[in-house]
């Protein structure tokens, strides 16, 4: 039964994030088109995550006291909509309501998703198994952006949009159909609220180090996504489907390294690991702004997936290790929190350094920024115990 749920949460997570993908070289063109400066283009990316942000954590909660079906398939619901209502968009104002729906809808299945993972970790497994989901999201947000450059160069920026809203829907029947309901043990039904549990996990040191690590690595990829697509567009004067591939070669080597990353979560020292990763992403921000040509910042891309695939095992295992003191729900859906903190962080940075320096200050500021933090964050963790191991939890 774990396989069955395990394999349909990777697939629903794989074909839905595809379709986002999709549209992560369109939106930023598209809100030019319409008028968007610096600061509108950050707004618009982060309307998406301030709504995730707030509603991720109650959504982990409540998952774990509720059952968390239900929840992935409300979110795949919003999801199938927000392609069609992009289509419709015509101003600014427009853009940021729906990628504030959008965030709506990724807050009921980002933190499910991993919670499903989390429940299914063995002890010592944790890299591994997170790994797995990770593999899933970067095939998913990798290939969308190849496919949706070449929708948009061969039939225009509608067809990514509907081809968002289909692919959603997929995933939608995929968890309708093949994914059981669990009775939620009652012990997980009378566990306290997210606000008494987020209180716990910040006043424990290794858990403030754990989402300060999140919130900071996860600030570049506002620039590397969202911007870009019009460094490359107003330099290079690139086709759509070179913007793709430069985004899709990054996720594909972090998709194909997850396996090693994972193992390596499990067996080597990871707060060594999250320094070594965030050296070498911070390095490549450094580097973009003196990108000569499209294949010069294919290449960089390439390390960047490499660092990030060093990064993002070792915090998923640590975070998966947190959730068995606080309920796997609660914890992803704070972790999460920390993820679009940081992508509202990165749109803000971003947007006002493109704004008052130029676009390519909007990659070194960000660069910075993450390697203070990150390490900051490492210093927590090292000096955090480790957490109180639970009893193991049903599947919800």
């Amino acid at each position: 039964m774990n396989r069955q749920i395990l394999i349909t949460v990777l697939l629903s997570v794989m074909i839905a994030l595809f379709g986002i993908g999709i549209i992560v070289p369109i939106i930023p063109v598209y809100a030019v088109s319409l008028g968007a400066s610096g600061l509108a283009l950050g707004l618009i990316i982060a309307s998406f995550s301030i709504t995730r942000g707030i509603i991720q954590p109650f959504v982990g909660n409540f998952s774990d006291r509720m059952g968390r079906k239900g929840f992935m398939l409300g979110g795949l619901l919003i999801y199938s909509l927000v392609g069609l209502l992009l289509a419709s968009a015509d101003t600014v104002v427009n853009l940021v309501a729906i990628r504030a729906l959008h965030g709506v809808g990724s807050a009921m299945i980002v933190p499910v998703a991993m919670a499903y993972v989390g429940d299914m970790s063995p002890l010592g497994q944790e890299g591994r198994y997170m790994s797995m989901l990770n593999i899933a999201i970067f095939i998913g947000i990798g290939g969308g952006p190849l496919f949706g450059g070449v929708f948009s160069d061969l039939w225009g920026m509608d067809a990514a949009f509907y081809a968002m809203s289909g692919l959603s829907f997929i995933a939608l029947l995929l968890v309708l159909f093949n994914m059981p309901v669990f009775k939620v043990h009652e012990s997980r039904k009378a566990q306290p609220g997210v606000i008494i549990l987020l209180g716990r996990m910040l006043a424990r040191r290794r858990t403030r180090g754990l989402l300060l690590a999140r919130m900071s690595t996860i600030i570049i990829m506002v620039p590397t996504m969202a911007f870009l697509p019009l460094l490359m567009d107003q330099w290079f004067n690139a086709s759509g489907k070179q913007i793709g591939i430069v985004i899709a070669c990054r996720t594909f080597v972090n998709a194909i390294m997850q396996p090693p990353g994972g193992r390596m979560a499990d067996r080597f020292d990871k707060v060594r690991l999250l320094v070594i990763g965030c050296l070498i992403i911070c390095s490549v921000m450094f580097l973009i702004p003196l990108a000569v040509n499209f294949w010069w910042l294919l290449v960089l891309f390439v390390i960047l997936g490499l660092g990030e695939a060093i990064i993002w095992p070792v915090l998923g295992a640590v975070a998966t290790q947190e959730g068995r003191t606080y309920g796997q729900g609660t914890m992803m859906g704070v972790y999460s929190l920390a993820m679009s903190i940081g992508i509202f962080l990165g749109a803000l940075v971003a947007g006002v350094s493109m704004d008052l320096f130029g676009l390519q200050w909007s990659f070194i500021s960000s660069g910075i920024i993450v390697l203070i933090l990150t390490m900051i964050a490492a210093g927590l963790i090292r000096g955090g115990s480790l957490p109180l191991e639970g009893e193991s939890e049903e599947v919800t």
